[in-house]
């Protein structure tokens, strides 16, 4: 009989408390148990009645100390196997974790795996050591988020509820105040960002999550407009930001620098022509040029812009600043 893994853990959670009771002379029952697991009682008596039927664990009541005990001490539960892939699986996401270590979701993901930890046997029958030593997750620089702030970013996302933000833009010395709806939450290169309706600029802005320096959640709900879609939202930008008006990036790339950019999808809209010499002209649409322009600045001399004339102008323009930085 085929049982999914949440009740794996439930059967590992309620093994382990009816040893606990035995142990400490207060034996656990069905509504001790379902209260400190956060489900019915009726559940964990169900999950009783397969241990019993379905893994013959010696299970018996005892109507004086209400609560469950073994009657064969040395009775085990069935081994977990956990194969290669299994185990290569959660070690990789428990080091990705810790890219998010100095935000505040950090705690909660951290709690979460504790919990898969502690359900999990003693035994195994792969040793995770190799993978602790032969593989390494590197995070990006991250940003620091106010943990209150964030709280009540999630409630207003869960609760459909408006937000008053104080947000200081870049290049700013006083925040101003905001009443934004939040719509989304996503996370790029080392910082959290909320996509949301400004009520002050009427219309969906995305603002950094650790430019705001002061949240407050309020009583007005708001409605999730049906035709919002986050990936359509965002489908013709470059990185995270987006504006009004749309262009059509091309860019040359050298034949040094060509490999390195077939390697990758760098737009979901991207088109690559390869040309006479090797080289290549990448193109694709956006509605902002402000990170394209950093994005080709870090290839240096092997790529030039073709178009549009507003980014060869951006580009230009950086350039000769950073130049006048090294003159004397």
């Amino acid at each position: 009989m085929a049982k999914d893994k949440n009740q794996l853990l439930r059967l590992l959670f309620i093994d382990r408390k009816i040893r606990e009771g035995m142990r400490g002379g207060l034996l656990a029952n069905c509504t001790s148990m379902a209260a400190e697991y956060e489900v019915s009682p009726k559940s964990i008596l169900r999950d009783i009645d397969y241990l019993r039927n379905q893994r013959d664990a010696p299970i018996a009541y005892d109507s004086v100390k209400r609560g469950y005990y073994y009657t064969e001490e040395n009775y085990a539960l069935p081994a977990i196997s956990l194969n290669e892939s299994d185990l290569f699986a959660i070690c990789i996401a428990e080091k990705a974790l810790k890219q998010h270590e100095d935000t505040p979701i950090y705690q909660a993901l951290q709690s979460v795996f504790q919990k898969i930890e502690a359900s999990l046997p003693e035994k195994v029958s792969v040793q995770p050591a190799w993978v602790e030593n032969r593989l390494s997750v590197v995070a990006d620089h991250q940003t620091r988020i106010d943990p209150l702030v964030w709280q009540q970013l999630s409630d207003g996302l869960h609760r459909n509820r408006l937000l008053e933000i104080a947000y200081l833009k870049p290049g700013t010395e006083a925040a101003t105040v905001r009443r934004v709806a939040p719509y989304h939450l996503v996370r790029y290169q080392g910082e959290w960002y909320l996509v949301g309706h400004c009520h002050l600029r009427g219309k969906v802005l995305t603002f950094a999550v650790s430019r705001i320096k002061e949240s407050r959640l309020l009583n007005e709900s708001f409605e999730l407009p049906e035709d919002f879609d986050y990936e359509r939202y965002g489908g013709q930008r470059f990185g995270i930001f987006a504006g009004e008006k749309e262009f059509e990036v091309r860019v040359w790339f050298d034949r040094e620098h060509a490999p390195y950019v077939m390697e990758r999808q760098w737009h979901p809209g991207q088109a690559v022509v390869l040309d006479q010499d090797d080289g290549l002209i990448l193109s694709f649409p956006v509605r902002h040029v402000f990170e394209v322009k950093r994005w080709l600045l870090s290839w240096g001399r092997g790529v030039k812009v073709l178009g549009p004339p507003e980014l060869a102008a951006a580009v230009q323009a950086e350039l000769a600043a950073m130049l006048a930085c090294y003159q004397t």
